[in-house]
Protein backbone atom coordinates (compact mmCIF):
# COMPACT_ATOMS: atom_id res chain seq x y z
CA UNK A 1 0.00 0.00 0.00
CA UNK A 2 2.87 2.32 0.29
CA UNK A 3 2.81 3.09 -3.47
CA UNK A 4 -1.01 3.86 -2.91
CA UNK A 5 -0.24 6.23 -0.27
CA UNK A 6 2.83 7.56 -1.86
CA UNK A 7 0.39 8.46 -5.50
CA UNK A 8 -2.67 10.05 -3.03
CA UNK A 9 -0.61 12.71 -1.53
CA UNK A 10 1.12 13.38 -4.30
CA UNK A 11 -2.53 14.21 -6.29
CA UNK A 12 -2.99 16.38 -2.89
CA UNK A 13 0.03 18.25 -3.65
CA UNK A 14 -1.25 18.74 -7.03
CA UNK A 15 -4.61 19.80 -6.25
CA UNK A 16 -2.88 22.13 -3.32
CA UNK A 17 -0.47 23.59 -6.31
CA UNK A 18 -3.05 25.53 -7.96
CA UNK A 19 -4.53 27.26 -5.15
CA UNK A 20 -1.01 28.66 -3.96
CA UNK A 21 -0.05 29.38 -8.02
CA UNK A 22 -2.72 31.79 -7.84
CA UNK A 23 -4.23 32.78 -5.13
CA UNK A 24 -1.07 34.78 -3.94
CA UNK A 25 -1.11 36.59 -7.41
CA UNK A 26 -4.43 38.10 -6.81
CA UNK A 27 -2.72 41.49 -6.02
CA UNK A 28 -1.23 41.31 -9.73
CA UNK A 29 -4.58 40.08 -11.29
CA UNK A 30 -6.47 42.68 -9.14
CA UNK A 31 -4.15 45.37 -11.07
CA UNK A 32 -4.54 44.07 -14.42
CA UNK A 33 -8.33 44.42 -14.68
CA UNK A 34 -8.46 47.36 -12.28
CA UNK A 35 -10.72 45.47 -9.97
CA UNK A 36 -11.47 47.31 -6.04
CA UNK A 37 -11.80 44.48 -3.25
CA UNK A 38 -15.58 44.37 -3.81
CA UNK A 39 -14.92 44.15 -7.50
CA UNK A 40 -12.80 41.17 -7.08
CA UNK A 41 -14.54 39.61 -4.05
CA UNK A 42 -17.27 38.87 -6.85
CA UNK A 43 -14.94 38.06 -9.56
CA UNK A 44 -14.13 35.19 -6.91
CA UNK A 45 -17.33 33.97 -6.94
CA UNK A 46 -17.10 32.16 -9.94
CA UNK A 47 -14.53 29.72 -8.56
CA UNK A 48 -17.00 28.82 -5.73
CA UNK A 49 -19.93 28.31 -7.99
CA UNK A 50 -18.08 26.05 -10.60
CA UNK A 51 -16.55 23.90 -7.06
CA UNK A 52 -20.58 23.95 -5.50
CA UNK A 53 -21.92 22.89 -8.80
CA UNK A 54 -19.30 19.97 -9.55
CA UNK A 55 -18.70 18.41 -6.19
CA UNK A 56 -21.98 16.60 -5.93
CA UNK A 57 -21.65 15.45 -9.50
CA UNK A 58 -18.18 13.95 -8.96
CA UNK A 59 -19.50 11.95 -5.85
CA UNK A 60 -21.31 9.86 -8.27
CA UNK A 61 -18.87 9.75 -11.33
CA UNK A 62 -16.76 8.28 -8.86
CA UNK A 63 -19.43 5.72 -7.91
CA UNK A 64 -19.44 5.12 -11.52
CA UNK A 65 -15.86 4.80 -12.82
CA UNK A 66 -13.46 5.23 -9.78
CA UNK A 67 -11.60 8.03 -8.38
CA UNK A 68 -8.60 7.60 -10.60
CA UNK A 69 -10.28 8.06 -13.97
CA UNK A 70 -11.88 11.55 -12.32
CA UNK A 71 -8.35 12.49 -10.80
CA UNK A 72 -7.25 12.14 -14.29
CA UNK A 73 -9.92 14.20 -16.16
CA UNK A 74 -9.41 16.74 -13.62
CA UNK A 75 -5.90 17.12 -13.95
CA UNK A 76 -6.02 18.09 -17.79
CA UNK A 77 -8.83 19.88 -17.15
CA UNK A 78 -7.17 22.07 -14.75
CA UNK A 79 -3.93 22.26 -16.90
CA UNK A 80 -5.45 23.50 -19.50
CA UNK A 81 -7.83 26.40 -18.16
CA UNK A 82 -5.30 27.67 -15.65
CA UNK A 83 -3.54 29.66 -17.43
CA UNK A 84 -6.80 31.42 -19.15
CA UNK A 85 -6.46 33.45 -16.09
CA UNK A 86 -2.93 34.98 -16.95
CA UNK A 87 -5.09 36.79 -19.74
CA UNK A 88 -8.50 38.50 -18.12
CA UNK A 89 -9.36 41.72 -18.88
CA UNK A 90 -12.41 42.44 -16.54
CA UNK A 91 -13.74 41.39 -13.59
CA UNK A 92 -16.02 39.81 -15.84
CA UNK A 93 -13.92 37.82 -17.61
CA UNK A 94 -12.16 36.83 -14.36
CA UNK A 95 -15.45 35.43 -13.01
CA UNK A 96 -16.01 32.94 -15.97
CA UNK A 97 -12.36 32.10 -16.22
CA UNK A 98 -12.90 30.80 -12.52
CA UNK A 99 -16.24 28.98 -13.38
CA UNK A 100 -14.57 26.66 -15.50
CA UNK A 101 -11.63 26.43 -13.06
CA UNK A 102 -13.82 25.69 -10.03
CA UNK A 103 -15.56 23.32 -11.82
CA UNK A 104 -12.32 20.98 -12.42
CA UNK A 105 -10.79 21.71 -9.33
CA UNK A 106 -13.82 21.49 -7.35
CA UNK A 107 -14.23 17.59 -8.96
CA UNK A 108 -10.81 16.74 -8.84
CA UNK A 109 -11.01 17.85 -4.96
CA UNK A 110 -13.88 15.31 -4.52
CA UNK A 111 -11.86 12.15 -6.16
CA UNK A 112 -8.99 12.69 -4.63
CA UNK A 113 -10.42 12.39 -1.01
CA UNK A 114 -12.24 9.44 -1.79
CA UNK A 115 -9.43 8.02 -3.29
CA UNK A 116 -7.56 8.84 0.19
CA UNK A 117 -10.32 7.03 1.96
CA UNK A 118 -9.99 4.03 0.16
CA UNK A 119 -6.68 3.81 0.94
CA UNK A 120 -7.28 5.02 5.10
CA UNK A 121 -10.09 1.53 4.82
CA UNK A 122 -7.36 -0.56 3.81
CA UNK A 123 -4.61 0.52 5.53
CA UNK A 124 -6.90 1.05 8.72
CA UNK A 125 -4.72 3.89 9.72
CA UNK A 126 -6.03 7.33 11.06
CA UNK A 127 -4.06 9.05 8.16
CA UNK A 128 -6.49 11.50 6.36
CA UNK A 129 -5.08 14.70 7.72
CA UNK A 130 -1.81 13.50 6.49
CA UNK A 131 -2.67 13.15 2.93
CA UNK A 132 -4.02 17.02 3.35
CA UNK A 133 -1.00 18.10 4.42
CA UNK A 134 0.14 16.96 0.84
CA UNK A 135 -2.21 19.39 -0.03
CA UNK A 136 -0.82 22.00 2.35
CA UNK A 137 2.39 21.01 0.67
CA UNK A 138 1.49 21.56 -2.48
CA UNK A 139 -0.24 24.89 -1.97
CA UNK A 140 3.06 26.23 0.01
CA UNK A 141 5.20 24.55 -3.12
CA UNK A 142 2.73 26.97 -5.22
CA UNK A 143 2.82 30.04 -2.97
CA UNK A 144 6.58 29.81 -2.94
CA UNK A 145 7.02 29.94 -6.85
CA UNK A 146 4.25 32.83 -6.95
CA UNK A 147 6.02 34.70 -4.60
CA UNK A 148 8.94 34.26 -6.87
CA UNK A 149 7.16 35.37 -9.94
CA UNK A 150 5.87 38.30 -8.17
CA UNK A 151 9.32 39.40 -6.77
CA UNK A 152 10.75 38.90 -10.63
CA UNK A 153 8.33 40.30 -12.50
CA UNK A 154 7.50 36.76 -13.97
CA UNK A 155 4.32 37.57 -16.95
CA UNK A 156 0.89 35.63 -15.17
CA UNK A 157 1.22 33.55 -18.76
CA UNK A 158 4.45 32.51 -18.64
CA UNK A 159 4.34 31.27 -14.50
CA UNK A 160 0.80 29.09 -14.97
CA UNK A 161 1.66 27.79 -18.13
CA UNK A 162 4.64 26.14 -16.20
CA UNK A 163 2.38 25.69 -13.53
CA UNK A 164 0.55 23.28 -15.92
CA UNK A 165 3.24 21.65 -17.49
CA UNK A 166 4.23 20.36 -14.31
CA UNK A 167 1.43 19.08 -13.33
CA UNK A 168 0.58 16.73 -16.16
CA UNK A 169 4.16 15.54 -15.66
CA UNK A 170 3.81 14.57 -12.26
CA UNK A 171 0.36 13.18 -12.99
CA UNK A 172 1.48 11.15 -15.18
CA UNK A 173 4.24 9.54 -13.22
CA UNK A 174 1.33 8.44 -10.33
CA UNK A 175 -1.77 8.19 -11.71
CA UNK A 176 -1.09 4.24 -12.44
CA UNK A 177 -0.77 3.88 -8.20
CA UNK A 178 -3.88 6.03 -7.16
CA UNK A 179 -6.29 3.31 -6.01
CA UNK A 180 -9.45 2.17 -7.40
CA UNK A 181 -12.23 0.87 -5.96
CA UNK A 182 -14.76 -1.60 -7.89
CA UNK A 183 -17.61 0.91 -9.06
CA UNK A 184 -21.04 0.48 -7.22
CA UNK A 185 -23.49 -2.59 -8.12
CA UNK A 186 -26.61 -0.61 -6.22
CA UNK A 187 -27.49 1.66 -8.70
CA UNK A 188 -28.61 4.06 -6.25
CA UNK A 189 -25.04 5.15 -5.51
CA UNK A 190 -25.43 6.84 -9.32
CA UNK A 191 -28.10 8.89 -8.38
CA UNK A 192 -28.51 12.43 -6.64
CA UNK A 193 -28.52 12.72 -3.34
CA UNK A 194 -31.34 11.19 -1.54
CA UNK A 195 -33.64 12.36 1.18
CA UNK A 196 -31.97 10.34 3.52
CA UNK A 197 -28.81 11.67 3.39
CA UNK A 198 -30.48 15.24 3.59
CA UNK A 199 -32.38 14.09 6.63
CA UNK A 200 -29.40 13.33 8.87
CA UNK A 201 -28.24 16.04 10.99
CA UNK A 202 -24.62 14.69 11.61
CA UNK A 203 -23.98 15.06 7.70
CA UNK A 204 -25.31 18.59 7.73
CA UNK A 205 -23.01 19.42 11.40
CA UNK A 206 -20.18 17.79 9.55
CA UNK A 207 -20.86 19.90 6.30
CA UNK A 208 -20.93 23.14 8.56
CA UNK A 209 -17.59 22.53 10.02
CA UNK A 210 -15.95 22.19 6.57
CA UNK A 211 -18.12 25.35 5.72
CA UNK A 212 -16.46 27.23 8.34
CA UNK A 213 -12.93 25.96 7.56
CA UNK A 214 -13.80 27.21 3.91
CA UNK A 215 -14.48 30.48 4.71
CA UNK A 216 -11.31 30.86 6.90
CA UNK A 217 -8.98 28.68 4.32
CA UNK A 218 -10.29 31.18 1.86
CA UNK A 219 -10.37 33.77 3.12
CA UNK A 220 -6.85 33.36 4.07
CA UNK A 221 -5.79 32.48 0.45
CA UNK A 222 -7.84 35.04 -1.23
CA UNK A 223 -7.29 37.74 0.99
CA UNK A 224 -3.99 37.76 2.92
CA UNK A 225 -1.65 38.95 0.71
CA UNK A 226 -4.26 41.86 0.12
CA UNK A 227 -4.08 42.46 3.80
CA UNK A 228 -0.29 42.56 4.35
CA UNK A 229 -0.24 44.98 1.08
CA UNK A 230 -2.40 47.25 1.74
CA UNK A 231 -2.89 47.12 5.71
CA UNK A 232 0.46 46.49 6.78
CA UNK A 233 2.80 47.85 4.34
CA UNK A 234 4.41 45.06 2.39
CA UNK A 235 5.04 44.63 -0.86
CA UNK A 236 3.69 42.16 -3.14
CA UNK A 237 6.37 39.64 -2.86
CA UNK A 238 7.08 39.55 1.15
CA UNK A 239 3.35 39.52 1.27
CA UNK A 240 2.63 36.64 -0.68
CA UNK A 241 4.60 34.88 1.69
CA UNK A 242 1.83 35.46 4.20
CA UNK A 243 -0.08 32.38 2.40
CA UNK A 244 3.50 30.84 2.47
CA UNK A 245 3.24 30.93 6.16
CA UNK A 246 -0.28 29.65 6.53
CA UNK A 247 0.66 26.91 4.34
CA UNK A 248 3.83 25.57 6.42
CA UNK A 249 1.73 26.01 9.73
CA UNK A 250 -1.16 23.17 8.24
CA UNK A 251 1.07 21.36 6.88
CA UNK A 252 3.12 20.65 9.90
CA UNK A 253 0.32 20.10 12.09
CA UNK A 254 -1.12 18.02 9.82
CA UNK A 255 1.89 15.51 9.50
CA UNK A 256 0.81 14.94 13.42
CA UNK A 257 -2.73 13.72 12.31
CA UNK A 258 -2.22 10.07 12.65
CA UNK A 259 -0.77 10.16 16.30
CA UNK A 260 -3.26 13.16 17.29
CA UNK A 261 -6.49 11.49 16.49
CA UNK A 262 -5.27 8.30 18.58
CA UNK A 263 -4.18 10.41 21.27
CA UNK A 264 -7.02 13.20 21.74
CA UNK A 265 -10.12 11.93 19.14
CA UNK A 266 -11.42 13.69 16.21
CA UNK A 267 -13.51 15.97 18.78
CA UNK A 268 -10.93 17.29 20.50
CA UNK A 269 -9.07 17.84 18.18
CA UNK A 270 -11.85 20.59 16.14
CA UNK A 271 -12.39 22.40 19.30
CA UNK A 272 -8.89 23.04 20.20
CA UNK A 273 -8.39 23.90 16.70
CA UNK A 274 -10.77 26.19 16.76
CA UNK A 275 -9.53 27.86 19.20
CA UNK A 276 -5.98 28.41 18.26
CA UNK A 277 -7.23 29.86 14.13
CA UNK A 278 -9.40 32.24 15.99
CA UNK A 279 -6.86 33.71 18.37
CA UNK A 280 -4.64 34.09 15.55
CA UNK A 281 -6.77 35.70 13.11
CA UNK A 282 -8.00 37.93 15.57
CA UNK A 283 -4.71 39.29 17.00
CA UNK A 284 -3.85 39.51 13.07
CA UNK A 285 -6.69 42.26 13.07
CA UNK A 286 -6.52 44.07 15.95
CA UNK A 287 -2.62 44.42 16.17
CA UNK A 288 -0.84 46.95 13.54
CA UNK A 289 2.17 44.88 13.10
CA UNK A 290 3.48 43.34 9.86
CA UNK A 291 5.58 40.78 11.47
CA UNK A 292 2.47 39.87 13.83
CA UNK A 293 0.34 38.70 10.62
CA UNK A 294 2.96 36.24 9.87
CA UNK A 295 2.09 34.59 13.18
CA UNK A 296 -1.25 35.01 12.96
CA UNK A 297 -1.61 33.22 9.39
CA UNK A 298 0.69 30.43 10.65
CA UNK A 299 -1.90 30.12 13.75
CA UNK A 300 -5.19 29.82 11.32
CA UNK A 301 -3.23 27.49 9.24
CA UNK A 302 -2.16 25.28 12.39
CA UNK A 303 -5.89 25.70 13.63
CA UNK A 304 -7.67 24.88 10.65
CA UNK A 305 -5.66 22.37 10.04
CA UNK A 306 -7.29 18.86 11.01
CA UNK A 307 -11.21 20.54 10.28
CA UNK A 308 -11.97 19.34 6.44
CA UNK A 309 -9.97 16.31 6.53
CA UNK A 310 -11.84 14.70 9.94
CA UNK A 311 -14.99 16.21 8.58
CA UNK A 312 -14.60 14.18 5.33
CA UNK A 313 -13.34 11.07 6.69
CA UNK A 314 -16.16 11.04 8.93
CA UNK A 315 -18.72 11.46 5.75
CA UNK A 316 -16.89 8.85 4.17
CA UNK A 317 -17.36 6.61 6.96
CA UNK A 318 -20.84 7.22 7.41
CA UNK A 319 -21.73 6.14 4.11
CA UNK A 320 -19.40 2.90 4.27
CA UNK A 321 -21.46 0.04 2.87
CA UNK A 322 -21.47 -3.66 3.92
CA UNK A 323 -18.62 -4.68 1.55
CA UNK A 324 -16.23 -2.25 2.93
CA UNK A 325 -16.89 0.52 0.18
CA UNK A 326 -19.19 3.55 -0.26
CA UNK A 327 -19.46 6.82 0.91
CA UNK A 328 -19.16 8.90 -2.42
CA UNK A 329 -22.01 10.41 -2.35
CA UNK A 330 -21.66 11.47 1.37
CA UNK A 331 -18.61 12.62 0.74
CA UNK A 332 -19.79 14.92 -2.21
CA UNK A 333 -22.29 15.85 0.09
CA UNK A 334 -20.08 17.45 2.52
CA UNK A 335 -18.31 18.59 -0.11
CA UNK A 336 -20.80 20.13 -1.30
CA UNK A 337 -21.96 22.51 1.89
CA UNK A 338 -18.27 23.39 2.65
CA UNK A 339 -17.43 24.51 -1.04
CA UNK A 340 -20.38 27.30 0.18
CA UNK A 341 -17.56 28.78 2.02
CA UNK A 342 -15.82 29.54 -1.03
CA UNK A 343 -19.02 30.97 -2.02
CA UNK A 344 -20.09 33.00 0.38
CA UNK A 345 -16.81 33.78 1.91
CA UNK A 346 -14.70 35.76 -0.73
CA UNK A 347 -17.32 38.30 -1.29
CA UNK A 348 -18.08 38.78 2.11
CA UNK A 349 -14.85 39.51 3.51
CA UNK A 350 -14.56 41.60 0.11
CA UNK A 351 -17.83 43.42 0.69
CA UNK A 352 -16.72 43.60 4.68
CA UNK A 353 -13.64 45.25 3.58
CA UNK A 354 -15.29 47.57 0.71
CA UNK A 355 -17.52 49.07 3.79
CA UNK A 356 -14.85 49.41 6.44
CA UNK A 357 -11.31 48.12 5.52
CA UNK A 358 -9.06 44.48 5.61
CA UNK A 359 -8.92 44.35 9.14
CA UNK A 360 -12.00 43.79 10.27
CA UNK A 361 -12.53 41.20 7.30
CA UNK A 362 -10.03 39.36 9.12
CA UNK A 363 -10.95 39.91 12.21
CA UNK A 364 -14.58 38.49 11.06
CA UNK A 365 -12.73 35.47 9.90
CA UNK A 366 -11.79 34.48 13.03
CA UNK A 367 -15.14 34.78 14.43
CA UNK A 368 -15.65 32.03 12.27
CA UNK A 369 -13.24 30.23 13.29
CA UNK A 370 -14.53 30.30 16.75
CA UNK A 371 -17.53 28.69 15.51
CA UNK A 372 -16.26 25.31 14.86
CA UNK A 373 -15.87 24.62 18.24
CA UNK A 374 -19.64 24.08 19.17
CA UNK A 375 -20.53 22.58 15.80
CA UNK A 376 -18.33 20.25 16.64
CA UNK A 377 -19.62 19.35 19.76
CA UNK A 378 -22.44 19.19 18.41
CA UNK A 379 -21.50 16.54 15.96
CA UNK A 380 -20.49 13.98 17.92
CA UNK A 381 -23.44 14.31 19.77
CA UNK A 382 -25.64 13.46 16.79
CA UNK A 383 -23.10 10.65 16.05
CA UNK A 384 -23.92 9.57 18.81
CA UNK A 385 -27.41 9.32 18.56
CA UNK A 386 -27.13 7.44 15.24
CA UNK A 387 -25.43 4.83 17.29
CA UNK A 388 -27.36 4.09 19.87
CA UNK A 389 -30.32 4.09 17.23
CA UNK A 390 -28.31 1.80 14.60
CA UNK A 391 -25.12 0.03 16.59
CA UNK A 392 -23.43 -1.43 13.33
CA UNK A 393 -22.83 2.05 12.31
CA UNK A 394 -19.13 2.84 11.84
CA UNK A 395 -17.23 4.66 14.74
CA UNK A 396 -18.29 7.99 16.57
CA UNK A 397 -16.46 11.32 15.66
CA UNK A 398 -15.26 11.37 19.33
CA UNK A 399 -13.46 7.84 19.22
CA UNK A 400 -9.99 7.62 19.46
Amino acid sequence: MFAARLSVFVVFALNGIVIGSWAPRMPTVADQIGASPGELGLALLGASIGMITSASVAGRLCARFGARAVVLTSVLGTAVILPLIAVVASPIQLGLALIALGAVVGTFDVAMNIAAVTVVRRTERPIMPVFHAGFSFGALFGSVVAAFAAGHRIGLLAHFLTMSALMLVVTAAVIRWVPREEPAADPEAHRGTDRRMLRRPVLWLLGVIALCSAIVEGGSGDWSALFAVRERGMGEAAAAITFSVFCVAMAIVRLTGEQAERRWGAARMLIGGSVVASAGLLATAIIPSGPLAFVGFGLAGAGLAFAFPLALNMAGAIGRRGDGTGGEREIGFVTSIAYSGFLIGPPMLGGIAQVTNLEVAIGFAGVVAALIAPIALAAAAARRREENEEPSRVPALNRR
